[in-house]
């Protein structure tokens, strides 16, 4: 009886919170102050720099549903093809169709296939050369906001770790121009796979930042993050989907100011 208590508790737990995400996003009150000053939202070009192809899905799926339904120009920067299983073309062509079903123009999608910029663990990725080719893609796009890993990569992966790195890097060095840049924040093991029950946690923690240095942003399509990172087909095998499902980063995401 008492584990049957339990369960029934966790399940409206659940479904308690995943209905204040959808509430939350349907209602006037959601257009939140991330990218507004004061009245109408500013429209900025917007760069989105990942490590891997499966990256926006995964882990970036509610700040892309966010920017793209304010009608701001996203760009996507994803500096591998992940070839690490030696289906990087695959996967090159599987960021593409995610990208379609996220809205995101594929002409201002780029992936990269660099010989220093290899998928895996273990592969270094220098910190100058990112900030330079990220670099290159702020001048040529016209970019005012950058958004990617922070330090830790959510995962830990090295790749997302070092791509961090790499921004940091640029920012640090920019001084003729305005370009922000935000980190996504991650999370300990509990609340990255507490699914949507994290929003609470996650509201909290934004509302102690009074200064706008942090934001969540709630995803207002979650069924659409599972039709994206299932056009990843090579990828999609049973521990994602748990993990799609499970996921806290499905359902929120938590960004910082990179301080420059």
């Amino acid at each position: 009886m008492g584990w049957l208590l339990i369960v029934v508790s966790l399940i409206v737990l659940w479904v308690a919170s995943l209905c204040k995400i959808l509430h939350t996003s349907s209602s006037a009150s959601s257009k939140a102050s991330f990218l507004s000053t004061g009245g109408a939202p500013s429209k900025k070009n917007v760069l989105l720099v990942i490590a891997h192809p499966d990256d926006e899905s995964m882990f970036f799926s509610p700040t892309i549903n966010y920017l793209i339904s304010r009608g701001h120009n996203l760009y996507i920067l994803c500096l591998s093809i992940g070839n690490a299983d030696g289906m990087g073309n695959t996967r090159k062509e599987e960021l593409y169709q995610a990208c379609a079903v996220l809205k995101v123009p594929l002409q201002q999608v780029k992936v990269l296939d660099h010989p220093n910029l290899q998928d895996g663990f273990g592969q270094k990725w220098d910190k100058n050369l990112l900030a330079k080719i990220i670099g290159e893609e702020v001048s040529g796009h016209d970019i005012g906001m950058i958004i990617t890993f922070d330090n830790w990569g959510v995962s830990g992966h090295c790749n997302h770790r070092d791509v961090h790195h790499g921004t940091r890097k640029l920012i640090q060095g920019i001084t003729e121009r305005s370009v922000e840049a935000w980190e996504l924040l991650s999370t300990n093991i509990l609340r990255k796979y507490s699914g949507p029950v994290d929003v609470w946690l996650s509201i909290l923690l934004a509302m102690k930042y009074t200064n706008g240095i942090t934001h969540c942003l709630l995803n207002e399509q979650p069924l659409k993050s599972f039709h994206a990172m299932a056009e990843h087909s090579s990828q999609w095998v049973w521990f994602r989907k748990l993990f799609v499902s499970f996921s806290s980063y499905t359902y929120v995401n938590t960004l910082r100011k990179i301080d420059n």
